[in-house]
Protein backbone atom coordinates (compact mmCIF):
# COMPACT_ATOMS: atom_id res chain seq x y z
CA UNK A 1 0.00 0.00 0.00
CA UNK A 2 1.60 3.46 -1.19
CA UNK A 3 1.08 6.69 0.41
CA UNK A 4 0.04 8.71 -2.52
CA UNK A 5 0.37 12.17 -2.67
CA UNK A 6 -2.71 13.27 -4.13
CA UNK A 7 -4.84 11.90 -0.79
CA UNK A 8 -4.25 15.14 0.75
CA UNK A 9 -5.73 17.46 -2.63
CA UNK A 10 -8.48 14.57 -2.72
CA UNK A 11 -9.50 14.89 1.08
CA UNK A 12 -8.89 19.26 0.12
CA UNK A 13 -11.82 19.14 -2.67
CA UNK A 14 -14.13 16.48 -0.87
CA UNK A 15 -14.40 19.29 2.11
CA UNK A 16 -15.57 21.89 -0.14
CA UNK A 17 -16.87 20.64 -3.38
CA UNK A 18 -19.87 18.96 -4.28
CA UNK A 19 -18.45 16.56 -6.37
CA UNK A 20 -15.12 15.06 -6.88
CA UNK A 21 -13.33 13.25 -10.13
CA UNK A 22 -10.40 10.99 -9.74
CA UNK A 23 -9.60 10.48 -13.51
CA UNK A 24 -6.19 9.11 -14.91
CA UNK A 25 -5.12 5.79 -16.21
CA UNK A 26 -6.44 2.21 -15.64
CA UNK A 27 -4.28 0.28 -12.89
CA UNK A 28 -2.71 3.96 -11.91
CA UNK A 29 -4.49 3.10 -8.28
CA UNK A 30 -7.81 5.62 -8.60
CA UNK A 31 -9.84 2.98 -7.23
CA UNK A 32 -7.27 1.84 -4.34
CA UNK A 33 -6.80 5.42 -3.31
CA UNK A 34 -10.75 6.38 -3.82
CA UNK A 35 -11.65 3.41 -1.66
CA UNK A 36 -9.20 4.48 1.10
CA UNK A 37 -10.61 8.02 1.54
CA UNK A 38 -14.07 6.64 1.06
CA UNK A 39 -13.84 4.54 3.94
CA UNK A 40 -13.37 6.87 6.08
CA UNK A 41 -16.42 8.31 5.62
CA UNK A 42 -18.56 5.41 5.15
CA UNK A 43 -19.15 5.74 1.73
CA UNK A 44 -21.32 3.77 -0.65
CA UNK A 45 -19.28 2.14 -3.12
CA UNK A 46 -20.47 1.27 -6.67
CA UNK A 47 -18.68 0.45 -9.79
CA UNK A 48 -19.96 0.89 -13.49
CA UNK A 49 -17.98 -2.02 -14.54
CA UNK A 50 -20.55 -4.05 -13.09
CA UNK A 51 -22.87 -5.02 -15.32
CA UNK A 52 -26.37 -5.04 -13.66
CA UNK A 53 -24.87 -1.32 -12.07
CA UNK A 54 -23.64 -0.34 -15.82
CA UNK A 55 -27.35 -1.38 -17.18
CA UNK A 56 -29.20 0.70 -14.73
CA UNK A 57 -27.19 3.82 -14.57
CA UNK A 58 -27.81 3.67 -18.45
CA UNK A 59 -31.33 2.69 -18.53
CA UNK A 60 -32.71 5.19 -15.77
CA UNK A 61 -29.71 7.65 -14.84
CA UNK A 62 -31.74 10.18 -12.92
CA UNK A 63 -33.61 7.46 -10.85
CA UNK A 64 -30.40 5.54 -10.25
CA UNK A 65 -29.00 8.68 -8.38
CA UNK A 66 -32.04 9.69 -6.52
CA UNK A 67 -31.58 6.06 -4.98
CA UNK A 68 -28.15 6.39 -4.02
CA UNK A 69 -28.24 7.34 0.11
CA UNK A 70 -25.64 9.53 1.46
CA UNK A 71 -21.87 10.09 0.42
CA UNK A 72 -20.78 7.93 -2.40
CA UNK A 73 -17.92 6.65 -4.52
CA UNK A 74 -18.95 5.58 -8.30
CA UNK A 75 -15.80 4.10 -10.02
CA UNK A 76 -15.05 4.30 -13.61
CA UNK A 77 -18.16 6.57 -14.49
CA UNK A 78 -17.00 7.40 -17.92
CA UNK A 79 -18.65 4.02 -19.32
CA UNK A 80 -22.74 5.80 -18.23
CA UNK A 81 -21.90 9.56 -19.51
CA UNK A 82 -25.19 10.25 -19.15
CA UNK A 83 -25.09 9.88 -15.27
CA UNK A 84 -23.14 13.52 -15.27
CA UNK A 85 -26.43 14.88 -16.02
CA UNK A 86 -28.49 13.55 -13.24
CA UNK A 87 -25.43 14.09 -11.16
CA UNK A 88 -25.60 17.54 -11.85
CA UNK A 89 -29.29 17.79 -11.10
CA UNK A 90 -29.18 16.07 -7.94
CA UNK A 91 -26.20 18.80 -6.72
CA UNK A 92 -28.42 22.01 -8.01
CA UNK A 93 -30.82 20.34 -5.00
CA UNK A 94 -28.11 19.62 -2.71
CA UNK A 95 -24.90 21.01 -2.38
CA UNK A 96 -23.16 19.34 0.28
CA UNK A 97 -19.74 18.96 -0.12
CA UNK A 98 -18.12 15.67 -0.82
CA UNK A 99 -21.31 14.07 -1.61
CA UNK A 100 -20.18 12.53 -5.17
CA UNK A 101 -16.50 10.87 -5.10
CA UNK A 102 -15.99 9.55 -9.19
CA UNK A 103 -13.69 7.89 -10.24
CA UNK A 104 -12.73 7.28 -14.17
CA UNK A 105 -10.15 6.13 -16.88
CA UNK A 106 -11.27 8.69 -19.42
CA UNK A 107 -9.98 12.78 -19.48
CA UNK A 108 -13.43 14.41 -18.19
CA UNK A 109 -10.83 17.73 -19.98
CA UNK A 110 -10.78 16.01 -23.33
CA UNK A 111 -14.51 14.79 -23.79
CA UNK A 112 -16.51 17.69 -23.47
CA UNK A 113 -19.40 15.45 -22.85
CA UNK A 114 -18.11 14.23 -19.00
CA UNK A 115 -17.75 17.88 -17.77
CA UNK A 116 -20.00 20.43 -19.12
CA UNK A 117 -22.48 19.30 -17.07
CA UNK A 118 -20.66 19.53 -14.11
CA UNK A 119 -18.98 22.81 -14.73
CA UNK A 120 -18.56 24.92 -11.34
CA UNK A 121 -19.83 21.92 -9.56
CA UNK A 122 -16.80 19.51 -10.08
CA UNK A 123 -13.24 19.63 -9.17
CA UNK A 124 -10.64 17.37 -11.05
CA UNK A 125 -8.45 15.23 -10.23
CA UNK A 126 -5.61 13.50 -11.77
CA UNK A 127 -3.93 10.36 -10.77
CA UNK A 128 -0.79 8.89 -12.38
CA UNK A 129 1.12 6.14 -11.85
CA UNK A 130 3.00 5.46 -9.41
CA UNK A 131 5.76 8.47 -8.82
CA UNK A 132 9.10 7.09 -7.45
CA UNK A 133 9.22 9.26 -4.75
CA UNK A 134 6.10 7.21 -3.86
CA UNK A 135 7.33 4.12 -4.29
CA UNK A 136 10.37 4.98 -2.12
CA UNK A 137 8.70 6.31 0.28
CA UNK A 138 10.14 10.08 0.39
CA UNK A 139 8.04 12.55 2.17
CA UNK A 140 9.45 15.53 0.07
CA UNK A 141 8.66 16.81 -3.06
CA UNK A 142 11.13 17.78 -5.99
CA UNK A 143 9.15 20.11 -7.27
CA UNK A 144 8.67 22.32 -4.04
CA UNK A 145 12.28 21.89 -3.86
CA UNK A 146 12.88 23.41 -7.36
CA UNK A 147 10.68 26.81 -6.04
CA UNK A 148 12.14 26.99 -3.11
CA UNK A 149 15.27 28.44 -2.18
CA UNK A 150 16.96 25.82 -0.89
CA UNK A 151 19.14 23.37 -1.72
CA UNK A 152 17.79 20.54 -4.31
CA UNK A 153 19.21 17.65 -2.40
CA UNK A 154 21.61 14.81 -2.79
CA UNK A 155 20.87 11.85 -5.15
CA UNK A 156 19.01 8.76 -3.85
CA UNK A 157 21.32 5.98 -5.83
CA UNK A 158 22.94 6.24 -8.85
CA UNK A 159 23.08 5.14 -12.68
CA UNK A 160 21.78 1.74 -12.65
CA UNK A 161 18.95 2.10 -10.39
CA UNK A 162 17.96 4.93 -12.65
CA UNK A 163 17.89 2.71 -15.96
CA UNK A 164 15.94 0.00 -13.82
CA UNK A 165 13.70 2.74 -12.80
CA UNK A 166 12.91 3.79 -16.26
CA UNK A 167 12.42 0.21 -17.96
CA UNK A 168 9.90 -0.24 -14.88
CA UNK A 169 8.14 3.03 -14.83
CA UNK A 170 5.26 3.44 -12.38
CA UNK A 171 2.39 1.32 -12.87
CA UNK A 172 1.62 -0.57 -9.51
CA UNK A 173 1.24 -3.73 -10.82
CA UNK A 174 4.60 -3.68 -13.20
CA UNK A 175 6.71 -2.05 -9.94
CA UNK A 176 5.42 -5.53 -8.32
CA UNK A 177 6.90 -7.72 -11.24
CA UNK A 178 10.71 -7.94 -10.65
CA UNK A 179 11.50 -9.45 -13.69
CA UNK A 180 11.26 -7.81 -17.10
CA UNK A 181 9.48 -10.46 -19.32
CA UNK A 182 6.74 -10.78 -16.58
CA UNK A 183 6.18 -6.79 -16.87
CA UNK A 184 6.38 -6.94 -20.92
CA UNK A 185 3.61 -9.50 -20.00
CA UNK A 186 1.47 -7.19 -17.90
CA UNK A 187 1.84 -4.72 -20.47
CA UNK A 188 0.83 -6.00 -23.34
CA UNK A 189 -2.35 -7.67 -21.84
CA UNK A 190 -2.98 -3.61 -20.51
CA UNK A 191 -2.40 -2.39 -24.07
CA UNK A 192 -4.76 -4.82 -25.73
CA UNK A 193 -7.30 -4.46 -23.24
CA UNK A 194 -7.63 -0.55 -23.31
CA UNK A 195 -7.60 -0.39 -27.41
CA UNK A 196 -10.01 -3.28 -27.19
CA UNK A 197 -12.32 -2.17 -25.14
CA UNK A 198 -12.46 0.96 -23.14
CA UNK A 199 -11.68 2.85 -26.36
CA UNK A 200 -14.18 1.05 -27.68
CA UNK A 201 -16.89 2.24 -24.96
CA UNK A 202 -15.66 5.84 -26.21
CA UNK A 203 -15.96 5.59 -29.79
CA UNK A 204 -17.29 2.97 -32.29
CA UNK A 205 -14.10 2.43 -33.97
CA UNK A 206 -12.90 -1.07 -35.57
CA UNK A 207 -9.41 0.29 -36.04
CA UNK A 208 -7.97 -1.70 -33.23
CA UNK A 209 -4.41 -2.56 -35.74
CA UNK A 210 -4.14 1.42 -36.26
CA UNK A 211 -4.40 2.25 -32.81
CA UNK A 212 -1.55 -0.15 -32.32
CA UNK A 213 0.65 0.97 -34.36
CA UNK A 214 0.30 4.14 -33.88
CA UNK A 215 1.09 4.32 -30.19
CA UNK A 216 4.09 2.13 -31.29
CA UNK A 217 5.14 5.24 -33.57
CA UNK A 218 4.17 7.60 -30.84
CA UNK A 219 6.01 6.09 -28.35
CA UNK A 220 9.25 6.05 -30.61
CA UNK A 221 8.54 9.42 -31.22
CA UNK A 222 8.36 10.29 -27.39
CA UNK A 223 9.70 13.52 -26.06
CA UNK A 224 10.04 14.95 -29.82
CA UNK A 225 7.59 17.41 -31.19
CA UNK A 226 4.74 16.39 -32.32
CA UNK A 227 3.99 16.91 -36.30
CA UNK A 228 0.96 15.16 -37.49
CA UNK A 229 1.76 15.18 -41.27
CA UNK A 230 5.30 13.24 -40.21
CA UNK A 231 2.89 11.25 -38.28
CA UNK A 232 0.44 10.59 -41.09
CA UNK A 233 3.43 9.45 -43.20
CA UNK A 234 4.50 6.96 -40.91
CA UNK A 235 0.88 5.05 -41.26
CA UNK A 236 -1.47 4.22 -44.02
CA UNK A 237 -4.09 6.26 -42.36
CA UNK A 238 -5.09 9.93 -43.55
CA UNK A 239 -4.46 13.22 -41.58
CA UNK A 240 -7.96 13.46 -39.97
CA UNK A 241 -8.00 9.93 -39.02
CA UNK A 242 -4.81 9.79 -37.18
CA UNK A 243 -5.99 13.05 -34.96
CA UNK A 244 -9.28 10.99 -34.13
CA UNK A 245 -7.11 7.88 -33.13
CA UNK A 246 -4.55 10.45 -31.43
CA UNK A 247 -7.37 12.39 -29.56
CA UNK A 248 -8.34 8.64 -27.97
CA UNK A 249 -5.09 7.88 -26.97
CA UNK A 250 -4.76 10.94 -25.13
CA UNK A 251 -7.98 10.48 -23.56
CA UNK A 252 -7.21 6.90 -21.97
CA UNK A 253 -4.05 8.76 -20.85
CA UNK A 254 -1.43 6.59 -22.72
CA UNK A 255 -0.21 9.91 -24.66
CA UNK A 256 0.57 13.38 -23.14
CA UNK A 257 0.92 16.48 -24.73
CA UNK A 258 3.03 18.96 -23.34
CA UNK A 259 2.62 22.69 -24.81
CA UNK A 260 5.37 25.01 -25.82
CA UNK A 261 6.41 27.84 -23.48
CA UNK A 262 6.74 31.80 -24.37
CA UNK A 263 6.39 35.04 -23.60
CA UNK A 264 4.16 37.47 -25.06
CA UNK A 265 7.20 38.91 -26.45
CA UNK A 266 8.93 35.81 -27.58
CA UNK A 267 8.34 35.64 -31.40
CA UNK A 268 11.29 33.84 -32.37
CA UNK A 269 10.58 30.49 -30.43
CA UNK A 270 8.88 26.80 -32.07
CA UNK A 271 5.08 26.47 -30.53
CA UNK A 272 4.91 23.12 -31.58
CA UNK A 273 4.07 20.38 -28.70
CA UNK A 274 6.04 17.83 -27.55
CA UNK A 275 4.33 14.31 -27.28
CA UNK A 276 5.39 11.88 -24.15
CA UNK A 277 4.13 8.57 -23.64
CA UNK A 278 2.45 8.61 -20.12
CA UNK A 279 4.89 6.20 -18.48
CA UNK A 280 8.48 5.32 -19.39
CA UNK A 281 7.85 1.43 -18.56
CA UNK A 282 4.84 1.20 -20.82
CA UNK A 283 7.17 2.97 -23.47
CA UNK A 284 9.74 0.75 -23.25
CA UNK A 285 7.29 -2.45 -23.57
CA UNK A 286 5.75 -1.28 -26.57
CA UNK A 287 9.15 -0.80 -27.96
CA UNK A 288 10.28 -3.80 -26.73
CA UNK A 289 13.12 -2.18 -25.22
CA UNK A 290 15.23 -3.74 -22.54
CA UNK A 291 18.84 -2.59 -20.83
CA UNK A 292 21.11 -4.41 -23.88
CA UNK A 293 18.85 -2.06 -26.13
CA UNK A 294 19.04 1.43 -24.46
CA UNK A 295 23.22 0.39 -23.99
CA UNK A 296 22.90 0.21 -27.83
CA UNK A 297 20.73 2.91 -28.99
CA UNK A 298 21.31 6.05 -27.62
CA UNK A 299 18.96 8.10 -29.47
CA UNK A 300 16.46 5.74 -27.37
CA UNK A 301 18.06 5.98 -24.21
CA UNK A 302 18.08 9.49 -23.98
CA UNK A 303 14.25 9.81 -25.20
CA UNK A 304 12.85 7.01 -22.68
CA UNK A 305 15.35 9.02 -20.19
CA UNK A 306 13.45 12.14 -20.67
CA UNK A 307 10.30 10.31 -21.14
CA UNK A 308 10.97 9.03 -17.43
CA UNK A 309 11.35 12.64 -16.26
CA UNK A 310 8.68 14.30 -17.73
CA UNK A 311 6.07 11.53 -16.14
CA UNK A 312 8.19 11.96 -12.73
CA UNK A 313 7.46 15.84 -13.00
CA UNK A 314 3.83 16.03 -13.82
CA UNK A 315 3.12 13.38 -10.71
CA UNK A 316 5.11 15.17 -8.43
CA UNK A 317 2.77 18.46 -8.89
CA UNK A 318 -0.18 16.81 -7.77
CA UNK A 319 1.22 16.37 -4.42
CA UNK A 320 2.85 20.03 -4.92
CA UNK A 321 2.29 22.95 -2.80
CA UNK A 322 3.53 24.89 -5.79
CA UNK A 323 0.87 25.25 -8.66
CA UNK A 324 2.49 24.69 -11.63
CA UNK A 325 2.13 23.52 -15.31
CA UNK A 326 4.53 21.81 -17.59
CA UNK A 327 5.97 23.10 -20.74
CA UNK A 328 9.02 22.94 -23.11
CA UNK A 329 11.16 25.49 -24.60
CA UNK A 330 12.68 25.43 -28.26
CA UNK A 331 14.16 28.53 -30.32
CA UNK A 332 14.20 29.26 -34.06
CA UNK A 333 18.08 28.60 -33.68
CA UNK A 334 17.84 25.80 -32.23
CA UNK A 335 18.46 26.80 -28.61
CA UNK A 336 15.84 24.19 -26.72
CA UNK A 337 14.70 23.27 -22.99
CA UNK A 338 13.20 19.67 -22.50
CA UNK A 339 11.25 20.47 -20.10
CA UNK A 340 9.60 24.14 -17.96
CA UNK A 341 7.78 24.68 -15.15
CA UNK A 342 5.73 27.76 -15.05
CA UNK A 343 4.57 28.54 -11.59
CA UNK A 344 0.73 30.67 -10.59
CA UNK A 345 3.12 33.17 -9.94
CA UNK A 346 4.83 33.60 -13.22
CA UNK A 347 8.37 31.97 -11.68
CA UNK A 348 9.83 30.13 -14.13
CA UNK A 349 12.35 26.78 -13.59
CA UNK A 350 13.78 24.83 -16.20
CA UNK A 351 14.63 20.97 -16.45
CA UNK A 352 17.09 19.73 -19.08
CA UNK A 353 17.24 15.40 -19.20
CA UNK A 354 20.84 14.02 -20.19
CA UNK A 355 21.78 10.19 -19.59
CA UNK A 356 25.01 11.03 -19.51
CA UNK A 357 27.18 10.46 -16.27
CA UNK A 358 29.40 13.68 -16.50
CA UNK A 359 28.10 17.33 -17.23
CA UNK A 360 30.19 20.29 -18.99
CA UNK A 361 28.98 24.08 -19.59
CA UNK A 362 27.67 23.08 -22.60
CA UNK A 363 24.51 21.37 -21.46
CA UNK A 364 23.11 25.01 -20.32
CA UNK A 365 22.92 26.64 -23.51
CA UNK A 366 19.08 26.05 -23.82
CA UNK A 367 19.03 27.25 -19.86
CA UNK A 368 20.72 30.17 -21.08
CA UNK A 369 18.19 30.70 -23.24
CA UNK A 370 15.46 30.41 -21.79
CA UNK A 371 16.80 32.59 -19.09
CA UNK A 372 16.90 35.37 -21.17
CA UNK A 373 13.49 35.04 -22.65
CA UNK A 374 12.35 34.59 -19.34
CA UNK A 375 14.01 37.33 -17.70
CA UNK A 376 13.27 38.64 -14.13
CA UNK A 377 10.53 35.49 -13.91
CA UNK A 378 13.62 32.90 -14.23
CA UNK A 379 14.30 31.11 -10.84
CA UNK A 380 16.36 28.37 -11.82
CA UNK A 381 17.56 26.18 -14.60
CA UNK A 382 18.90 22.28 -13.81
CA UNK A 383 20.24 19.72 -15.49
CA UNK A 384 19.12 15.79 -14.48
CA UNK A 385 22.10 13.75 -15.21
CA UNK A 386 23.13 10.33 -14.38
CA UNK A 387 25.80 11.63 -12.19
CA UNK A 388 26.41 11.40 -8.48
CA UNK A 389 27.05 14.91 -7.53
CA UNK A 390 25.13 18.12 -7.20
CA UNK A 391 26.97 21.14 -8.69
CA UNK A 392 26.65 24.66 -9.32
CA UNK A 393 27.14 25.85 -13.03
CA UNK A 394 26.79 29.69 -12.29
CA UNK A 395 23.68 31.63 -10.16
CA UNK A 396 20.71 29.92 -10.22
CA UNK A 397 22.17 26.91 -12.63
CA UNK A 398 22.50 23.19 -11.37
CA UNK A 399 23.83 20.14 -12.31
CA UNK A 400 21.71 17.55 -10.19
CA UNK A 401 21.49 13.79 -10.16
CA UNK A 402 18.46 12.17 -11.75
CA UNK A 403 17.77 10.84 -8.26
CA UNK A 404 16.86 13.56 -6.71
CA UNK A 405 13.80 13.42 -7.76
CA UNK A 406 12.81 11.03 -5.05
CA UNK A 407 15.28 11.43 -2.75
CA UNK A 408 14.49 12.84 1.27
Amino acid sequence: MYQRMLERPIRDALGDTPVVLIHGPRQSGKTTLAEVVAGERGRQRLSLDRTAVLAAARSDPDGFVDGLEGPVLLDEVQRAPELFAAIKHAVDRDRTPGRFLLTGSANALVLPRLSESLAGRMEVLTLWPLAQAEIQGSTTNFVDRLFGGGPLGPAADGETDVWERVLRGGYPEAVARRSHDRRAAWFGAYIDTLLQRDIRDLANIEGVPELHSLLRLLAARSANLLNYADVTRGLSLSQSTVKRYFALLEAMFLIVRVPAWSTNQSSRVVKSAKVFVCDSGLGAAVLGADRDRLAEDGSLRGSLLETFVAGELVRLLGGARVRARVHHFRTASGAEVDLVLEGADGRVVGVEVKSGASIDRGAFRGLDALRAAARDRFHRGVVLYCGGETVPFGEGLWAVPIGALWSE
